[in-house]
């Protein structure tokens, strides 16, 4: 080591005077900076280790929960998000918790009863949460009435959040504008709001206009101001600098392992670039280096497989144009994959701002960017050139009719009247507060969820995701089996994989043993995919020929066949034996248009059906679609039960 490296890090805190203002740091790395870069799979067994370390960094506060955090953890982790926060609770002991809350949406997506609305955010506080950082996807403050009259019952921190997005390049235009967001600014200031924030859930912001807005917002309100911009187009750490310079109170940032992408920026160099000022952190960066070790080799490399390394460069300029977040565009473009449509993404990116444009120019973030992204690839791959918006999801539906709130401009009155045509709550919109017309919904969650919820906390999780919620509690109670996917995998599973991946590249997988078997006409090839790597693979099944059974592919269209012949349904085995099926039934059938989850079947076996009754309602990307019966007949088949996945193609029902 040399004797300048001595002499720095021997007057590294020495030297260092105590900021004058310094700038507070929120870290997002249990929560956004997972969710952002490996679709939220984080569990909290990777999180304890770093916890206590974290813990004495000196942050403001750390985001431990909300966004879509509840959802995928009982989903796709079995793990019980309240579960986490009692964990993290016992390990970060100093440091604030911060929570993304959608305002009435809470952690789904939709606007709930104000009955449920309260429970969540009481119990919420009570298993740890300290500042709710709240809002809305249309920035309608009306949503925020009931949530936060409850956090302020429970003694906590109400950050009210603006979200910003743009109808020009740059801040400007007809809606969104200095004086929108100033205005928004004043609105929560006199709800009482603790702190608010800019939430720049693209990363839209450029450093110019933040320094505009950010000082202009600090001469207007003197609450503190908190900044929340995405790495995603790569301005987010310029932006950074120059929100400091106008006086931005807090900025969130990530650790390093978790940052930039479609994530936040960095903490250790804007640590290292604000040393010595007056907005000095005094975060130690020997601290912030022990905790990126960690994370870096012992917990990344169990979901490297869920990161995104179809792309070299970690910035998206594209999002400047089609102000997707990257959450979403991933989204997107899996979905497309599944259905084989990968091909028309380019169209999906210039039918996106048309379809905000129908909608209200409504901002992108959940759930109104999945509202406009799914409905955008409906229209991409379902409209003709004589109909626009043949398929319109539910959620859509709901927002025309006013159940999200008030959109910034009018929603195109064509798409208005064709998406409530026939809508069960009525075809004129309502311009009350959404949760007006909602019925209450816990004791109903209460008697539907019976003996399988134990607590209010078990009601509360099955009453916002009824379908994956009841799924969750049986493995959770052992009712059922937990399925290998859901289960988490050790650092030993991620290194015998890696071998294995070595050893195929360098072609010693297979270790021979005796004399090599002549190989037989039975022999077949097939092609293997590893974490994207691809090998040839001959297999010679031992004692005689393999019986191969195969299956005939269906076009995704409904057409009169017999049932025999369409592609059989692939669900999850049965926990014991069930009698052998009887023949299948011929007549129409009704194919799945797009890989999803089977929500529920409006309609049963033996029940009769006019062309166009809503037969399945199918789940993709967290939006529902009502399909249609294609013909007038009897239900003679259903092969699927509520909460089943299904793949495109699938046969939903028979008609005969």
């Amino acid at each position: 080591m040399s004797d300048q490296v001595q002499m720095t890090e021997m007057n590294y805190d020495k030297d260092r005077p105590a900021a004058q203002n310094p700038v507070k740091i929120m870290d997002l790395s249990l929560r956004d900076g997972h969710q952002s870069l490996f679709a939220t799979r984080g569990r909290t067994e990777d999180m304890i280790p770093v916890a206590e370390l974290m813990d004495e960094i000196g942050f403001w506060a750390i985001e431990t929960w909300g966004g879509a955090t509840f959802d995928t953890m009982h989903r796709f982790l079995n793990e019980d998000p309240w579960e986490r926060l009692r964990t993290l609770k016992r390990y970060l002991k100093k440091t604030p918790f911060s929570m993304l809350l959608r305002a009435q949406n809470l952690v789904g997506y939709r606007n709930y009863a104000d009955d449920l609305a309260t429970a969540f955010v009481d119990r919420a506080a009570e298993n740890g949460m300290d500042i709710f950082r709240t809002f809305d996807a249309l920035n309608d403050y009306r949503n925020f009435e009931t949530v936060v009259t409850q956090i302020k019952k429970s003694g906590k921190h109400f950050q009210g959040c603006i979200c910003y997005t743009m109808t020009e390049p740059r801040l400007g235009g007809d809606v969104y504008n200095l004086d929108y967001y100033l205005t928004k600014a004043k609105d929560l200031d006199s709800m009482g709001a603790d702190s608010i924030c800019i939430k720049d859930m693209a990363g839209l912001l450029s450093p110019y206009d933040a320094y505009e807005l950010i000082k202009t917002m600090k001469e207007t309100v003197s609450i503190p101001i908190h900044l929340h911009s995405h790495f995603t187009s790569g301005m987010s750490s310029m932006t950074h600098l120059k929100a400091i310079e106008a006086g931005v109170d807090i900025i969130d940032t990530c650790m390093t392992p978790y940052a930039y992408r479609t994530s936040h920026a960095a903490v250790e160099p804007l640590v290292m670039t604000l040393l010595g000022t007056n907005r000095d952190t005094g975060f130690d960066i020997k601290k912030l280096a022990e905790v990126n070790e960690i994370l870096e080799k012992e917990v990344l490399p169990k979901y490297k497989h869920l990161l995104d390394d179809s792309k070299i460069s970690i910035i998206d300029i594209n999002v400047l144009l089609h102000q997707t977040p990257g959450g979403m565009l991933s989204n997107l473009v899996n979905q497309l994959r599944e259905m084989d449509a990968l091909d028309k993404i380019d169209e999906v990116y210039k039918e996106l701002p048309r379809v905000r444009k129908d909608l209200g120019q409504i901002p992108l973030v959940t759930p109104t960017s999945q509202i406009v992204g799914v409905q955008t690839v409906n229209n991409v791959l379902h409209d003709t050139d004589g109909e626009r918006y043949k398929m319109i999801t539910g959620q859509v539906k709901d927002l025309c009719y006013g159940l999200y709130g008030k959109t910034a401009t009018a929603i195109n009155p064509e798409v208005q009247k064709k998406a409530l045509k026939d809508y069960p709550r009525g075809e004129e919109p309502i311009t009350c507060r959404p949760a007006e017309v909602l019925e209450p919904e816990l004791e109903k969650a209460k008697e539907e969820v019976g003996n399988l919820a134990k607590d209010i906390d078990d009601v509360i999780l099955y009453a916002q995701f009824p379908v994956t919620g009841k799924k969750f509690l049986e493995w959770k109670y052992s009712i059922s089996p937990v399925p290998d996917n859901v289960k988490p995998i050790s650092m030993e599973e991620v290194k015998k994989k890696d071998d294995i991946l070595r050893k195929a590249k360098a072609g010693e997988l297979i270790e021979k043993k005796g004399d090599t078997p002549a190989k037989s006409e039975s022999s077949r090839t097939f092609n293997v995919f590893v974490d994207n790597e691809y090998f040839s693979v001959d297999v010679d099944p031992v004692g005689g020929p393999a019986m191969i059974m195969s299956q005939p592919i269906q076009p995704a269209v409904q057409q009169p066949v017999p049932a025999a012949a369409a592609a059989a349904p692939s669900p999850a085995p049965p926990a014991s034996p069930e009698p052998a099926p009887s023949a299948p039934a011929s007549g129409t059938v009704l194919l799945a248009p797009m890989p999803g989850m089977i929500v529920k079947y409006e309609k049963k076996v033996g029940d009769s059906v006019k062309k166009g009754d809503t037969v399945v309602v199918l789940e993709a990307m967290k939006m529902e679609n009502a399909l249609p019966a294609p013909c007038d007949g009897t239900i003679k088949a259903i092969d699927f039960d509520s909460g089943d996945t299904i793949t495109k193609g699938a046969v939903l029902c028979v008609i005969g």
